[in-house]
């Protein structure tokens, strides 16, 4: 397969494209379907993030006071106005690549703007994609952690099962992905209005016994808790980040709601419903200092905790599956782009073709989701390992968002860096006081993502080489052509297609047809297949035709990387280009080639044998183009490498 390299647009939930959803969805579905993807998990912080920032304010004085609380309010509600409202709804939401969002869609608009430095832009987004994967994997672990711990406060006896409770959810959660989503998504939006709906009632009473708790709205108490504090004021932040993760979503979901559904979504319902929540929390921990131990669901009554416990169960659990299905997303496009293996792609959607599942990456985030729970076995141990990822990731947006501002905007680059520049700061801060927790639980998502990086990073260089090396063993196609049609061998009705990475060299397959079977077919066909820097490719421009001889022509298939190619269905489309193809006539041609490690390589030996593992576990071309396994033919060839 031919890649030209571009960066995706989206790293969380597939959809189908943009312009569908605006011309099939009122605006009140779309608002209302944003909600229930979108907002997921920023919509489930309440459930620790208070919490976790008091207890971490708490740590110099004996307990929760209420200079302490004000403090760590005030520096959530403004982390909720400046990061994601200015930053995300305001400014971000502007920029996006043929209508697709996300830090990915930076990187692509970046790359398209900037001359040199292309390099650095495709490692940041290797990064900012290898980061999501470990907030994949927290995501769900934590979420559902933290609304089961609340049948705690029920009775101290159901403490013991809480993990075992948490496990049960997950399995389920991850068994039912190959059904697909489409059926619970129609679920997402209602429940997440509840959820809103109930946090905001329940924080009203706290406030209206405590109305001092809204001196919080005050920035000044932000800026003084800093300043008093020190050190642990900034260890603080890193907990007051875990009320804006899931910000990213705001902008990565963009092709999939459109700019305004979100925007309103936020300023209407999820901010005003986020911020009430915060206060009411802070108005119980003023009364009573000892709710720390679960603000959130001690400002319900007793007979309503079992209620609020199955509900949050229920809004994590939509959380966990917007990251889940943001993994297939973005393994697909990876697989597109040339960063990893192809893994088999199942699609749960005749309609949608943005609802996926991939059964291997399933099976890992299971693994791994079910590892943290088990080794953590708290939300608040959890918590510790939360935000790296999701830091790293806005700390990349902001320095694309500079880039994109400057040459794509055509701002001057001392307007678009004092726009950017306050941005940047807070992210980079918001990391540095992560980075604090290293030791604590931040290594997980730094080891996953170094991992996924490893991988990417040894799958694209060791498929550069291989490229390279085949080319200089391969022939040029103009020469061959010209020698069979001089001398043609002996001719079989029907048409040959020749699969090839490379569409100026003979490929392999037609090679060794030639040498073996001394015969070739009335038509032959040399198909390459490429990836765009665009999310979808309009039909007009997917097939690219070419006659190089009476018998031989090329055909060039483009596809955006967030579509699934089906070769079959779209030579369909080359009929109104003249070729008159008949699936039940045609034979695909494939080499399938077997490797060995080299004397000497581009990689080191350990990474030579990884790719081979690598290549090994790539699942077979016929299903990832979807091929019918009746018309193809594979020719086997070993390669050294």
């Amino acid at each position: 397969m031919s890649v030209q390299f571009a960066i995706p647009a989206a790293e969380t939930p597939a959809a189908n494209g943009h312009g569908e959803a605006h011309s099939t969805a009122t605006f009140k579905a779309l608002m209302l379907g944003s909600i229930g993807v979108v907002y997921g998990d920023i919509g489930t912080s309440p459930l620790y993030a208070l919490r976790e920032a008091v207890v971490a304010a708490s740590e110099t004085s004996a307990g929760a006071t209420p200079q302490a609380v004000l403090g760590v309010l005030s520096l959530i509600l403004w982390a909720l106005v400046v990061v994601v409202t200015l930053k995300y709804v305001v400014i971000l939401l502007r920029a996006d690549n043929n209508g697709e969002g996300g830090t990915l869609a930076l990187m692509a608009l970046a790359q398209r703007a900037v001359g040199k430095g292309k390099a650095a832009i495709v490692l940041l987004g290797i990064i900012s994609g290898a980061l999501f994967y470990g907030d994949a994997v927290i995501t769900p672990a934590l979420s559902v952690l933290s609304a089961i711990e609340g049948i705690k406060l029920v009775t101290v006896t159901f403490e013991h099962y809480v993990v075992p409770l948490t496990v049960i959810i997950l399995v389920a959660l991850f068994a039912v992905q190959s059904r697909g989503t489409a059926r619970v998504a129609a679920f997402f939006g209602p429940v997440m209005c509840v959820w809103f709906a109930v946090i905001a009632i329940a924080a009203v009473p706290q406030i209206m016994r405590h109305p001092e708790v809204l001196l919080a709205l005050n920035p000044l108490h932000a800026v003084s808790f800093m300043l008093h504090h020190g050190l642990i004021g900034f260890v603080t932040l890193g907990a007051v980040f875990l009320a804006v993760t899931g910000a990213e979503a705001l902008y990565a979901d963009l092709g999939h709601f459109g700019k305004r559904p979100i925007q309103t979504a936020w300023l209407f319902i999820v901010l005003p419903s986020l911020a009430v929540n915060y206060l009411g929390q802070g108005a119980l921990l003023i009364a009573d200092p000892k709710a720390i131990e679960n603000p959130f669901f001690l400002m319900f009554p007793d007979w309503a905790l079992i209620p609020m416990v199955a509900l949050a169960t229920a809004a994590t659990v939509i959380a966990s599956q917007a990251v889940i299905t943001g993994a297939y997303s973005l393994t697909r496009q990876a697989i597109q782009l040339g960063l990893m293996p192809r893994f088999e792609i199942r699609h749960t959607s005749e309609a949608h073709s943005g609802q996926i599942y991939i059964p291997r990456i399933n099976m890992l985030l299971l693994l791994a989701v079910m590892l943290l729970v088990v080794l953590f076995r708290s939300s608040s141990a959890l918590a510790s390992a939360y935000g790296i990822s999701v830091t790293g990731t806005m700390v990349v947006t902001a320095m694309m968002g500079f880039v994109v501002i400057w040459r794509v905007w055509r701002w001057s680059p001392i307007a678009a860096a004092a726009l950017i520049a306050p941005f940047l700061f807070l992210d980079v801060t918001f990391l540095a006081a992560n980075l604090l927790k290293v030791f604590e639980g931040g290594w997980v998502p730094l080891a996953l993502g170094g991992i996924v990086m490893l991988l990417m990073y040894t799958w694209r260089r060791g498929s550069r080489l291989l490229f390279e090396k085949s080319r200089k063993l391969e022939f040029p196609l103009a020469d061959l052509v010209a020698m069979l049609e001089k001398r043609p061998p002996q001719r079989v009705p029907g048409t040959a297609v020749f699969l090839t990475s490379d569409p100026h060299c003979a490929p392999t397959a037609l090679m060794h047809s030639l040498k073996h079977y001394k015969v070739l077919h009335e038509k032959n066909v040399i198909l390459t297949i490429e990836t765009a820097p665009t999310p979808r490719i309009d039909d007009a421009e997917r097939v690219r035709m070419e006659q190089l001889s009476e018998t031989f022509s090329r055909i060039t298939l483009k596809f955006g990387f967030m579509e699934s190619p089906n070769v079959p269905k779209t030579l369909a489309i080359a009929r109104k280009l003249g070729w008159q193809f008949d699936i039940m006539s045609t034979s695909f041609f494939l080499s399938r080639r077997a490797l060995k490690p080299a004397a000497h390589s581009g990689m080191p030996r350990w990474q030579d044998l990884l790719f081979i593992r690598l290549s090994r576990a790539a699942n077979d071309a016929t299903d990832y183009f979807q091929i019918p396994t009746g018309r193809v033919v594979e020719v086997g060839t070993q390669v050294t490498i």
